[in-house]
């Protein structure tokens, strides 16, 4: 029985559709959700933003234990390389380069003649095999190309060095008898299609995405790009179920774990679908079940590589600070978890000058009004305040904030717990922020709970204003 990856392309549909914005700890969470799914390959979106992005690869590739990490590349010279750096220290890593092969999108994406777009994608893919074993060729619009070109397009990729080479029916206008017609064409014209693996693509505009997939699948497909929370292409959900109960007929599986799929297609379900409120700074619809845990036999190696799947990105010094402050801790305490970590890494790294010093703040809240915050903060000695409406006392301080920083950073995380017990306990506070897909995390110890959770929000933000301003 041969097995069929399912390649979900949630995260790179997602960033294509209007109204549906993932933030960077969403998207991390969505890649560990889909490798606890079983699916063959996941799919992110192509390096625009050199930084952010690269930076967001590197922590997926960290993240994700079993499952093929896919990085597009164009055809731009230095695409594979810049790619690899960043996914490079995968598990499983794979270069997609990615290209239109219809006449239309070949000289109106990629402004190329059909020559000239052979003598690129020769080059790319070969680029790409010299940098990453597993390298996949898309094919973009594939099923309105000229077919003698794209015989000669897939023959190209495959002599590249391309392991797999999805062809995709960009506008998802065929039905399923026409699809798997199309794909038995392929082979009968491009014979080396047998020695590698062929995937497909199918728009859901007719809503025949799924009926597309199986039949291309029966037709000798052996890859099927769909999404575990669909966006105008195939289900993840019912490609599965499809597979599992009339696999046998077509001698076929998949990876996919039913008994589990439910529940983890829920939770994605549940961070898409999280409402954003304009008056809450919170940006993630992220549900925190983490269960990492580090003892005093732990070493310094183990600890940052906890520290970095939350995460952080430490200089070496940085690191040693937090080393040393968690064996310290974990000297006193049987386990250290997830959320003890943040606070040492909130406490111990990274210790700036404060640009920004908190003077005063006045909070109104109740259930029968809105709750307000005004803040005054010292900005390198000078007073500036901000008003702010917010959903609650928290989101109207850290909404106030931000109006006086001018700048709203995503809010990754927001932590609270008791430190001392008793009437006149105190609190403490972890809050962490996202600039330029880094994460900076502030830490504030009040009786005053809303006093904690302002001083922690400033220590985070002042940390990124001595970074960012500081190296500017």
């Amino acid at each position: 029985m041969s097995k069929i990856n399912i390649s979900d392309v949630t995260m790179k549909q997602a960033g294509k559709t209007a109204g549906i914005s993932l933030s960077f700890r969403e998207k991390i969470e969505l890649a560990k959700q889909l490798d606890r799914l079983g699916v063959s390959v996941i799919e992110t979106n192509p390096i625009v933003n050199l930084k952010v992005d690269s930076l967001l690869i590197k922590s997926i590739a960290a993240a994700v234990k079993h499952s093929i990490v896919a990085v597009p590349t164009g055809l731009e010279e230095d695409s594979a390389a810049i790619a690899w750096n960043a996914l490079k220290e995968a598990k499983h890593p794979r270069l997609q380069v990615c290209a239109p092969v219809s006449a239309v999108q070949m000289e109106y994406l990629a402004h190329k003649k059909p020559a000239a777009m052979l003598e690129a994608l020769d080059k790319c893919i070969r680029n790409a095999k010299a940098l990453c074993a597993d390298v996949e060729f898309v094919a973009d619009d594939a099923t309105r190309a000229d077919k003698s070109f794209l015989a000669s397009a897939l023959t190209c990729a495959i002599e590249a060095g391309a392991g797999t080479v999805t062809v995709c029916d960009t506008a998802g206008t065929m039905l399923p008898s026409e699809f798997s017609a199309f794909i038995a064409s392929l082979y009968e014209s491009v014979p080396a299609l047998r020695d590698v693996t062929l995937g497909i693509g199918c728009s859901n505009e007719l809503s025949m995405a799924d009926g597309c997939a199986i039949a291309a699948i029966r037709a000798g497909a052996g890859e099927v790009k769909a999404a575990s929370y669909c966006i105008n292409t195939a289900s993840v959900e019912n490609i599965a179920k499809i597979i599992a109960a009339k696999g046998d007929s077509f001698d076929a599986e998949s990876g996919i774990h039913i008994t589990q799929m439910r529940r983890i297609l829920s939770q994605i379900a549940w961070m898409f679908e999280t409402n954003r409120s304009k008056n809450s700074p919170f940006d993630n619809g992220v549900q925190d079940n983490s269960s990492l845990y580090l003892t005093a036999h732990d070493d310094m190696s183990a600890v940052l590589k906890v520290v970095m799947q939350l995460g952080y990105d430490l200089s070496e010094e940085d690191g040693a600070k937090v080393y040393e402050a968690f064996q310290r801790i974990a000297a006193k305490k049987e386990k250290v978890g997830s959320r003890e970590l943040d606070a040492i890494v909130a406490s111990a790294a990274m210790q700036v000058p404060p640009t920004y010093r908190l003077d005063s703040y006045v909070i109104n809240s109740g259930n029968t009004i809105s709750a307000t915050c005004h803040l005054k903060l010292l900005k390198n000695g000078l007073p500036i305040e901000g008003i702010s409406l917010g959903d609650g006392p928290i989101d109207a301080s850290f909404l106030a904030i931000e109006q006086i920083a001018g700048h709203h950073y995503e809010l990754d995380d927001f932590q609270i717990q008791a430190v001392t017990e008793g009437r006149e306990a105190m609190g403490e506070t972890v809050v962490k922020l996202r600039s330029n897909g880094k994460l900076y995390s502030g830490r504030g110890i009040s009786t005053d709970i809303l006093g904690a959770s302002i001083l922690a929000y400033m220590n985070a933000l002042n940390k990124i204003v001595y970074e960012e301003e500081g190296n500017a």
